[in-house]
């Protein structure tokens, strides 16, 4: 397990701990996050302004689905991260958890 700055590798090999360490994904987790932020204001908005309350409702679901799809990409990630430090950087193992994680990611999408 690679030990980070701010969390170092657990005794071993505890995978509770892990940090994303992929920046791409960082980010892109990052940035989800930062517009569901953006949308919680606007709720919070709405609800000084009086709208309506089907309107607020559609704006939390949103919100919601939101959330539940940055959930389960960051968990799709861990995922990720904690087969490559198993099975090791083979190129022919690469490609099908890649494959077998975008399977899971869609699967878990349905559920939403």
């Amino acid at each position: 397990m690679t030990a980070s700055r701010n969390h170092p590798a657990p005794p071993g090999g505890d995978c509770a701990m892990s940090a994303l360490d992929n920046q791409k994904n960082r980010t892109d987790i990052l940035n989800r996050l930062k517009r569901a932020e953006g949308q919680l204001r606007g709720i919070q908005r709405m609800i000084e302004e009086g709208d309506g309350c089907l309107e607020i409702a559609t704006q939390m679901a949103a919100v919601r689905k939101a959330l539940d799809s940055t959930y389960v990409r960051m968990t799709v990630c861990f995922m990720q991260q904690q087969l490559q430090e198993r099975l090791g950087d083979q190129a022919d193992t690469e490609a099908a958890v890649g494959d077998v994680l975008h399977d899971i990611e869609s699967l878990l999408g349905k559920i939403r």
